[in-house]
């Protein structure tokens, strides 16, 4: 397995031989696109890393409608929440592409955290992180409207695909935004991630493409006016 668990935040004050340790005690799972890897309410006695592909977080509700809460790729983790409680997993996951992804069970890393401490900081640190993030999406998806709401997750990925050139642990000078992005899901999961529809996608990029703000290439996006997205996430009139 070629993870690199140094550039994982989580992971990221550990020594070599420490990821090494972590690595022993991890399972490696493939799983192919649409396999769940596990349910709500599963109990929730370990936790997961994406090495390979792309993973969903996602709730159904009682009416059967799913609701994506996270889209993961290569270096992230998911299924973490319940480690330190040992309660069950408050969502699904499921792939959305052939992917690998290391499994790390529940007892094995909390007796890891009193060797090593720097990993307590890290998951409270990381847990902090998920917290702002959800804090964010409740505002987006209750308060916001849809025209707002895409304006901010393409914001989001300009600024993820910028961070992603950089290599973890080393300092370096803040990069600029990118100005192309790539839709990293369908239009159908898009609109399950930030509440609505798929036509509703392709009616607003479609107006926002007309405004000059970007320019739509297939599953790529050009940004070509910054600043009116950013006017378009907070207000949401186009």
């Amino acid at each position: 397995m070629d993870t690199d668990l140094h550039t994982i935040p989580l992971f990221s004050g550990l020594t070599p031989d420490q990821q090494n340790t972590l690595l022993s005690l991890s399972r490696e799972l493939t799983v192919d696109k649409g396999e769940l890897i596990f349910q709500e309410g599963d109990p929730g006695n370990g936790f997961y890393i994406v090495a390979q592909g792309k993973i969903k977080v996602f709730k159904i509700s009682f009416e059967g409608k799913e609701q994506i809460l996270h889209i993961y790729g290569p270096g992230h983790i998911f299924g973490e929440v319940p480690v330190f409680q040992g309660t069950s997993f408050p969502a699904s996951a499921m792939a959305l592409e052939p992917s690998k992804i290391l499994f790390l069970p529940r007892d094995a890393f909390v007796d890891l955290i009193t060797s090593f401490p720097a990993l307590a900081m890290n998951m409270l640190a990381d847990l902090s992180r998920r917290l702002r993030e959800f804090t964010v999406q409740i505002e987006n998806l209750s308060l916001k409207e849809v025209p707002a709401r895409l304006a901010a997750y393409i914001l989001t990925l300009s600024q993820g695909a910028s961070a992603g050139h950089s290599k973890g642990g080393q300092s370096r000078k803040k990069e600029a935004p990118a100005t192309r992005v790539t839709l990293p899901v369908s239009k159908v999961q898009l609109a399950s991630l930030i509440g609505t529809t798929p036509e509703t996608i392709s009616r607003i990029l479609k107006r926002m493409d007309q405004a000059d703000l970007i320019r739509v290439e297939g599953k790529k996006i050009v940004i070509r006016n910054r600043e009116a997205i950013q006017e378009l996430s907070h207000t949401g009139r186009l």
